[in-house]
């Protein structure tokens, strides 16, 4: 099992940049697919960046290719969400997810694989 905890959040301007991190507890978390999805007020929550457990594979929604970027270190077991460029559609509760799994190069993009969420932080970019 693994609980998670995302923080870095904030408010920024239009064109700035935030990084988010997650930090997890347990013992296996390089045993997990990780991902970020947000949900904005008034919407479903939605996919926004994946990482497989390795590392060597990531996935992106296409309204934030290009300017965010999912990363992780599993010695420190803690992944990130750098994002550039923001814009005001942006603003939304960031959560971070894990999902189990036995396969190094999986990435998981869809919310029903996910086993495990945090609490979310929020982003708040202005125009």
């Amino acid at each position: 099992q693994v609980q998670l905890v995302e923080s870095g959040g904030g408010l920024v301007q239009a064109g700035g940049s935030l990084t988010l991190s997650c930090s997890a507890s347990g013992r296996t978390f390089s045993s997990y697919a990780m991902g970020w999805f947000r949900q904005a007020p008034g919407k479903e929550r939605e996919f926004v960046a994946a990482i497989s457990w390795s590392g060597s594979g990531t996935s992106y929604a296409e309204s934030v290719k290009g300017r965010f970027t999912i990363a992780r270190d599993n010695a420190k077991k803690i992944m990130f969400l750098q994002m550039n460029s923001l814009k005001p559609e942006d603003t939304a509760v960031y959560y971070c997810a894990a999902s189990s799994t036995v396969v190094p190069r999986v990435v998981k993009v869809g919310i029903k694989e996910y086993d495990y969420w945090g609490q979310g932080t929020q982003v708040t970019v202005s125009s």
